[in-house]
């Protein structure tokens, strides 16, 4: 059955065009090698599934069962299989040479063939990420789109023990530097032997071009600065943003704020994220435009968006260079305390941006969100993060990604909304369950809302009301508020100018 199952990977990776008839046996001897076999048999036919998922999942099986994993678990399942791949994989200069070649067809050629790679490969884990669950909720500003992460693998807790014990390395510094190609990993750091990267230069310097393995939407892709180095936004930050634009022009591109609470979840490498999709922020119109002094040729005006969004749009990207510089730096020393916004509380700073480039037609836009990170006692996660009324649905940071209009909440909501919807079609005390009774609150104020609650229609009125919820987040997210006195108050910005 061995010799089956590792017939039918080489006969995928052929199928993929990851590997041509050339390498077959070449493809063969390497699987051998990662399942310590001497032997084979090629198979006079194949049988069984021949999905990669069924196909790894045979060889897995067999390795668990020879003693070649330490642990049957995911953790290490996960660092065996991506091990199978790499006997698969093209080496990255090959990788590279035909990114360029089909780039210099177009653009959307090369980023397809990459994207598709980085999906046969299994490093992007297409099965995985297929049990994702999305959808989208209308809004007064759009339709926003949410989403429960279910494609990131549960630890068990003999993995997570042996993390804990495990010996501490900086190498690679982090999941984004780029000695991750080719990586084998370890049960504390994913393998990457099936990882590739396209090299990049973005403002006279060296940067790397990678997908998400969780894409989060459509041709979710990771710039990186090739040095290990920190978050920060300034001029040059834009610049580089439409350095990748003008490379991409299909893609947007945006950064994380460089500050804690409003930035990303790491913010030690220097980094972007894009893709080929459309954002209901993006979608938002200007809802108030403003002329700048000095910037009379530049459409300026305050996004219809819960957060407090400035949109710039121009067909000269330098022109949106400078003015995003200008407001970056007079919004950085900006303070109002009538609106609550402080630039400094004891020295640290609390002001910063998070930008987002495009091109629509022949016009660049740059969408900059305002953030401030500043915290009391009231709000000790901070003042504009999801305050503790939302908490049972969304407590994270409302990173690049939130902020352009995708939830992304925690894999505990399947279970709970699925418990909540039979808890609610029964009438029983949500109270009295300890994994629900955090939801009970908000189940009484929308309750009232959906008299049409049947067994037909429960889990699209809790989608629906998990959606209001996440609007809530975005609107406690926005510094100025989207009601008359906050509108005044973002424009009395504005004409500081």
């Amino acid at each position: 059955m061995i010799y089956n199952s590792i017939a039918k990977l080489a006969k995928y990776g052929e199928d993929a065009g990851l590997i041509c008839g050339l390498d077959r046996i070449y493809a063969i001897n390497r699987i051998l090698e990662v399942l310590k076999l001497s032997d084979y048999e090629e198979p006079a036919q194949l049988e069984g599934p021949m999905d990669l998922e069924s196909i790894l999942g045979e060889l897995l099986d067999y390795a668990a069962e020879n003693g070649l994993l330490e642990n049957n678990s995911v953790v290490y399942r996960d660092l065996f299989d991506t091990k199978l791949m790499d006997c698969l994989m093209p080496r990255p200069g090959e990788v590279v040479d035909r990114f360029e070649k089909l780039y210099e067809e177009s653009p959307e050629k090369a980023t397809d063939y990459f994207y598709k790679l980085s999906q046969d490969s299994d490093y992007i884990r297409r099965y995985r990420i297929k049990k994702d669950i999305r959808w989208s909720v209308p809004s007064a500003y759009g339709d926003i789109d949410v989403s429960i992460n279910l494609s990131k693998p549960e630890k068990d807790p003999k993995a997570i023990a042996a993390a804990k014990l495990a010996k501490q390395s900086g190498y690679p510094k982090c999941l984004l530097c780029k000695e991750n190609v080719g990586y084998a990993g370890r049960v504390n750091h994913p393998a990457r032997e099936n990882h590739r990267i396209i090299p990049l230069t973005i403002n006279g310097t060296q940067w790397g071009f990678q997908y998400s393995p969780y894409v989060y939407y459509n041709e979710h892709c990771i710039v990186f600065n090739y040095k290990h180095i920190p978050m920060k936004i300034e001029r040059a930050t834009f610049v580089k943003l439409f350095d990748f634009i003008k490379l991409f022009p299909h893609y947007f591109i945006g950064s994380n704020a460089d500050l804690p609470i409003v930035g990303g979840s790491i913010l030690s490498h220097d980094h972007y994220q894009g893709g080929h999709y459309t954002f209901a922020m993006a979608k938002a119109p200007i809802e108030q435009h403003f002329t700048i002094p000095g910037y009379e040729d530049v459409e300026t005006g305050i996004v219809k968006w819960p957060l407090s969004v400035i949109r710039v749009r121009h067909k000269d990207e330098q022109r949106l260079i400078d003015l995003a510089e200008h407001i970056l730096n007079c919004w950085r020393e900006y303070t109002d305390e009538d609106a609550f916004i402080f630039a400094y509380t004891d020295g640290e700073p609390h002001n910063t941006i998070t930008p987002i480039a495009r091109k629509v037609g022949e016009t660049f836009e740059l969408d900059l969100a305002l953030r401030n990170n500043i915290t009391t006692e009231e709000c000790p996660l901070g003042v504009y993060h999801p305050h503790a009324q939302y908490h049972h649905i969304k407590k994270e940071n409302i990173g690049l990604i939130e902020v352009m209009g995708l939830a992304i909440l925690p894999a505990r909501l399947k279970e709970e909304l699925e418990l909540l919807a039979e808890y609610l079609l029964e009438g029983k005390d949500i109270r009295a369950n300890e994994m629900l009774n955090k939801h009970a609150d908000w189940v009484e104020e929308f309750l009232p809302r959906h008299p049409e609650l049947n067994r037909d229609n429960v889990m699209d009125i809790l989608k629906e009301e998990t959606g209001r919820v996440f609007v809530g987040v975005l609107e406690d997210a926005g510094v100025y508020k989207c009601d008359e006195k906050g509108r005044m108050a973002f424009a009395k910005f504005m004409k500081t100018l």
